[in-house]
Formats: structure tokens, sequence, C-alpha cells
């Protein structure tokens, strides 16, 4: 039996340049304010009144040659059978190889420990009125207010200091058959996800009937995330 292989299709003529999914995804996999697994391009060419507005979304391409899995010195970087690229905090030395080796800017390091303000910030926007920051987490008792607990099963809710951390096309929903949260959580269902083994896959489907392209093709990495109609 063949296994699967996942992948994502993004249509930039449904894409509203809403970034939906750069929220969902923070939400979702609790990640730091300035961290960004899922992004955007934004480009603006041109002279006015002849301009042209360009929003690419971006995340992990999930590589099938994957430079940050091959230079990962102790394989906490690593490939699994469905394709992801995923990581592994128990094996990772903190020294950045892989993020170095991305030629998509989509790692990152926890330099320093995650979501500072609300483990040390004392101080209420309101005197005797606003809680601090220190009073609602521990009014919730969870690390962040909106801390989501389901990302534990298969990563560290929060991942530490020295550790590096990216998109993993929510692998802990997958395990439940479910979509990744920024493809449900797109508005205007311009993210297409599944089975790029399976020819009636919505994905696989996307990709027979429009010309696809990806990032940077001329790093020969083999993306698993394409675009089509692109305006």
């Amino acid at each position: 039996m063949t296994s699967k292989k996942y992948g994502m299709v993004i249509d930039l003529q449904k894409c509203v340049g809403c970034a939906a999914c750069d929220i969902a995804c923070k939400s979702e996999n609790n990640v730091p304010d300035d961290f960004h697994w899922s992004n955007h391009i934004i480009e603006t060419t041109g002279k006015f009144p002849d301009v042209r507005y360009r929003y690419v979304p971006t995340l992990c391409n999930h590589c099938e040659n994957a430079p940050c899995v091959r230079n990962c010195p102790t394989t906490a970087m690593h490939k699994s059978e469905d394709g992801l690229t995923l990581h592994d905090p128990d094996l990772c030395i903190g020294c950045a190889a892989c993020q170095v080796s991305c030629p998509y800017g989509v790692i990152y390091r926890n330099n320093e420990d995650p979501h500072p303000r609300w483990k040390t910030d004392e101080t209420a926007i309101i005197p005797g009125c606003t809680a601090t920051a220190q009073e609602v987490v521990k009014g919730l008792n969870t690390p962040i207010p909106h801390y989501n607990a389901e990302r534990e099963a298969t990563y560290e809710g929060i991942r530490p200091k020295g550790i590096v951390e990216k998109c993993t096309f929510c692998d802990h929903r997958l395990a439940q058959d479910k979509d990744p949260w920024c493809v449900v959580s797109c508005p205007a269902n311009a993210r297409i996800f599944g089975d790029l083994n399976d020819p009636k896959s919505p994905p696989r489907r996307a990709l027979a009937k429009h010309s696809p392209r990806i990032l940077q093709p001329e790093k020969g990495t083999k993306p698993k995330v394409y675009y089509i109609r692109e305006f």
C-alpha cells in the first residue's frame, strides 16, 4: 500500500490577503509573537496609476529534498513517512544549522524563553482596574492566555529556549484525520490540502487542472507547497 505524501496548493486568485492563516497558525500552535510559521510575501511594483500588488502566503514547504534535514547534524530535523518535515526537540542541540540552510526563512530559533511578557510583566494598563500579564495567566492556569493544549499531542506546547521551531502542517491534527488549522480557517477556501499520492485528492485535482509554480525552484528542494492561478 502506497503511503501518503501530504502537500498543499494555494489558490492565489481566491486568497484575499486577510492573514487569517497567520493568526490561526499562531493560535493553534502557540507561536511566539515574533515568529511566523505562517507568513506572507508582499510586493508592490510599478508607478501610480499602473501599480501591481502581490500577496503570497508562505509556510514551511515540507520539501522532498529538504536542506534543513540534510544539514542537521543530529537528525533532529527529519522526514516522516508521509512526507512531513518534522523536528525532534530531544535531539536538537540548538546549532541552528537547519535555520541557516532553509532558503525560505521559515525556521525560527528560540534564543530566549518564548512569550516572556506573560511571565515578567507586572504592570497593569489601568492600575487598580485591569489585570497584569502575570495575573492573567495565573488566573487561567495556562502559560499564555490563548494556549492550545492539543498542540502537546505530538510536539511541545511551547518550545523552550535553545530549540528551533516551524510549521508542521499541524501534524497533531493530521493524526486525527483533520486538515491543518490554516486550511480550515481560510475564509476564502484558498488552501487545498491532502495526499499528493492520491490522484483523486483535492490538491492533485487542482494541480492537474492548473499550471502550478513553487517558490525558488532553482534551489532544487522540491517543495510540497504549490501556487496556482496568480494574477
